[in-house]
């Protein structure tokens, strides 16, 4: 885990955007009649291959994971730089479920991170070479490693990526503003557990586990939506980093100038209307970023903290196992120590608060 090479403190919280909230909605969908008459081909073309190769999407449907973390805290990782800052946390995390972006495939498996649930839904071949692009092993080894892995996807998604993938599959669709696009898929297969998804895979995982798998706290790391301050685009080397293009100025959640591309600063207004307009405890363990950050502060609906702290309040009452499997034994049981037959009971501190 790296540190940063400045100290950083957040930006006081506001109530509302310096914008009606409506317009955050319509930025993030102005592409979406671009986006929809690049994609609509060929997202029918690999629904038509997926289902042919799963042997019809309901098969391996969301039923499977319907309700599972209901009334628990979750974790939703993106790929953003912020990651190199606090991904080891991860690591050990109290149980607390992890639904990864795919993009994070590489960087998770080489760490040792143990994640529930990989995210896709990228419909061109970008994924594929993402899942080892940056990594310490070689190709094989990363198809290997997903024997035991389960990916969530997109119908959409590259049939490549589905006949590498060597784990388990569940299956989503999304509510794609098309009649062409909805007219064909209802007649290659009828498959309609949509997921709105925002434009990106961190909304597809961010819908997933509030609206199926069930969770009350969303907490979200690499949700950076910017580039870092090294002007990398993940917490690895990538692609990206060589060709950054047209960028816009950002403002990160610690009122630092940041650069993004436009995209991505639609993207991070999505999930800025989705905190404000979907009823949900929303925390920003990113460390860095633009998402909910504005000039004049970062947004209310956004509980901003640092991921440490986040497990700390989501795990406290594992200080007290010792003390509660075993009450007869002395010693300063919140610290860890070993017990001892005659404790200075002056100096010893048997509660949380």
């Amino acid at each position: 885990m790296k540190k940063r090479e400045i100290v950083c403190e957040y930006q006081p919280y506001i109530m509302q955007p310096p914008v009606p909230p409506a317009s955050l909605r319509e930025k993030s969908t102005a592409n979406d009649d671009k986006t929809v008459e690049f994609w609509n081909d060929i997202w029918i073309n690999n629904y038509r291959a997926n289902s042919k190769f799963s042997g019809g999407f309901a098969n391996q449907s969301l039923s499977q994971i319907f309700g599972i973390f209901r009334h628990r805290a979750v974790i939703i990782a993106g790929a953003g730089p912020s990651l190199k800052y606090n991904a080891e946390q991860l690591k050990n995390r109290g149980g607390v479920p992890l639904i990864s972006c795919l993009h994070n495939f590489h960087y998770f498996e080489d760490r040792g991170i143990p994640v529930d649930y990989y995210v896709t839904l990228d419909a061109g071949p970008i994924t594929i070479k993402e899942v080892s692009e940056g990594g310490e092993k070689s190709e094989d080894e990363y198809w290997k490693l997903t024997e035991n892995r389960t990916l969530i996807a997109f119908c959409g998604t590259d049939p490549q990526l589905i006949e590498k993938w060597r784990g388990k599959i569940l299956w989503y669709n999304c509510p794609i503003p098309s009649k062409k696009y909805m007219d064909a898929i209802n007649e290659i297969d009828r498959y309609h557990a949509f997921v709105s998804t925002g434009g990106n895979v961190l909304g597809a995982a961010l819908y997933l586990v509030k609206a199926y798998m069930g969770a009350s706290i969303v907490a979200f790391v690499g949700a950076d939506f910017c580039f870092g301050y090294d002007r990398k685009f993940h917490g690895w080397n990538s692609s990206y980093d060589a060709h950054v293009g047209n960028c816009v100025p950002a403002i990160d959640v610690f009122g630092n100038r940041v650069p993004t591309w436009p995209s991505y600063a639609n993207f991070k207004s999505w999930f800025d209307w989705v905190s404000l307009n979907v009823p949900g405890f929303y925390v920003n363990c990113t460390e860095g970023g633009t998402f909910g950050a504005y000039q004049d502060g970062n947004l209310f609906s956004i509980k901003i903290m640092d991921l440490a702290d986040f497990l700390d309040c989501v795990n406290m009452c594992d200080k007290k196992m010792r003390q509660a499997v075993h009450p007869e034994w002395e010693g300063d049981l919140r610290n860890g120590l070993e017990p001892e037959r005659k404790p200075d009971l002056a100096n010893y501190n048997y509660v949380l608060f």
